[in-house]
C-alpha cells in the first residue's frame, strides 16, 4: 500500500514541474536567452534581477507583458529591448513565461 501514495507524490511532483519546463522552453523557443539570463545579466536583465525588481507589484504580469509587446528602455540600461510581438511569442506564452520569471 506505500506504493500508491509514491506514485501520487511522484505524478504531482512531474505535474508541478511541468509549467515551468514548458515555462523555460516558451522563452528559449521565443528566443530571449538572446539577451537574457536566469542569473547574469547579458544584453538585457538577468531574468532574477527582474523577478525581484517586480515582486509583490500585483500587476507585475500585466506590466511586464506589456513591455515585452511594446518594447522599451531605461530601465535597465541604455539599449532598446524591441517589441515583442503575437508572431514572435504569443499571448498564452508571454503570460506562462512572465509567469515563470516571476516565480525566480
Amino acid at each position: 500500500m506505500k506504493v500508491v501514495p509514491l506514485v501520487c507524490a511522484v505524478a504531482l511532483g512531474l505535474a508541478a514541474a511541468s509549467p515551468v519546463m514548458a515555462s523555460e522552453e516558451i522563452i528559449k523557443k521565443a528566443r530571449c536567452v538572446a539577451c537574457h539570463a536566469v542569473d547574469q545579466k547579458r544584453v538585457g536583465p538577468a531574468y532574477k534581477d527582474v523577478a525581484a525588481k517586480y515582486k509583490g507589484q500585483g500587476d507585475a504580469v500585466a506590466v511586464l507583458s506589456a513591455k515585452i509587446r511594446n518594447g522599451g528602455s531605461g530601465h535597465w540600461g541604455q539599449i532598446p529591448m524591441p517589441p515583442h510581438g503575437a508572431d514572435k511569442i504569443s499571448d498564452a506564452d508571454l503570460k506562462a513565461a512572465v509567469e515563470w520569471i516571476l516565480k525566480l
